[in-house]
């Protein structure tokens, strides 16, 4: 497989996204063939770690580029009062809603849940966080990195930290645009507050359920680079190596980082 011709643009994605056949296909703990998913227990790890850092606590949380998911939540509703989850498709806000709601029909997200309290030390205590999350979820909200300000009409006050998944690579079609959506992304968090980034390497694009989705190829220099020049200083950054041979991604590597917003910028 291949990456497609021309850059999977956002109305692709608002028409074509599916986010039940995503959760489907990429948010459980094992495949259909009880193949381990080791991209999303990867991934809770090393939240579970940046969440832990010092510092990386606060009143105000704001998830760029939720998608459907959670799983980048789990750790962080420990450490935030509120949480404001962004998307740009209307499907993906919606599909979060339903879980939000605790409407039937949503995702159990219940065996990651329970992954990430094992993590923390008590599996059992997997029914109160999802509460907790549930709670502080406060808004969930249109979103778009292309714009000077993503919320727009909405305007937020600057958050204490941003964290962002899987999400920058697949909307930004080129390097210039990932630099600007970073300055973008940047006016949501307070001078001092914190981004926490998860980010695939290597990668042209991801495909489930026939339909296939563009990626940013990226190297850990770009990203740094781009995350520096939108007015933040690196304090974690890390790649772990992911083995070939998932038909579904030609992904090499995740990168996992930790920035903090410079107090003052010439960005």
């Amino acid at each position: 497989m291949d990456a497609p011709a021309a850059f999977t643009d956002a109305e692709f994605y608002q028409r074509s996204f599916d986010p039940q056949e995503y959760l489907r296909e990429f948010c459980s703990l094992s495949n259909a063939q009880g193949q381990p998913n080791t991209l999303l227990t990867q991934s809770l790890r090393s939240l579970f770690n940046m969440f832990a850092l010092d510092g990386l606590s606060g009143h105000t949380l704001i998830d760029v580029g939720c998608g459907p998911t959670i799983y980048q939540l789990l750790s962080a509703c420990e450490r935030f009062q509120e949480i404001i989850s962004l998307d740009y498709t209307d499907r993906n806000r919606r599909e979060l809603e339903k879980w939000l709601r605790n409407e039937p029909g949503a995702f159990d997200w219940s065996p990651v849940v329970q992954y990430v309290c094992e993590l923390e030390g008590d599996r059992e205590k997997w029914a109160e966080k999802e509460e907790k999350l549930r709670k502080k979820v406060k808004q969930v909200l249109k979103c778009d990195v292309t714009k000077a300000n993503p919320t727009a009409p909405v305007s937020l006050p600057p958050a204490d930290c941003i964290v962002s998944t899987l999400c920058l690579e697949a909307a930004c079609k080129d390097l210039a645009t990932l630099r600007s959506a970073l300055r973008n992304i940047s006016t949501l968090v307070k001078p001092g507050g914190h981004l926490v980034m998860v980010t695939v390497l290597q990668e042209t694009f991801y495909a489930f359920n026939k339909q296939v989705f563009s990626c940013l190829y990226l190297e850990r220099s770009m990203v740094e680079e781009a995350v520096e020049g939108a007015g933040f200083d690196v304090k974690l950054s890390e790649v772990q190596p992911y083995v070939p041979g998932d038909a579904r991604t030609d992904c090499r590597a995740v990168m996992n980082l930790v920035a903090r917003r410079r107090a003052s910028t010439t960005a």
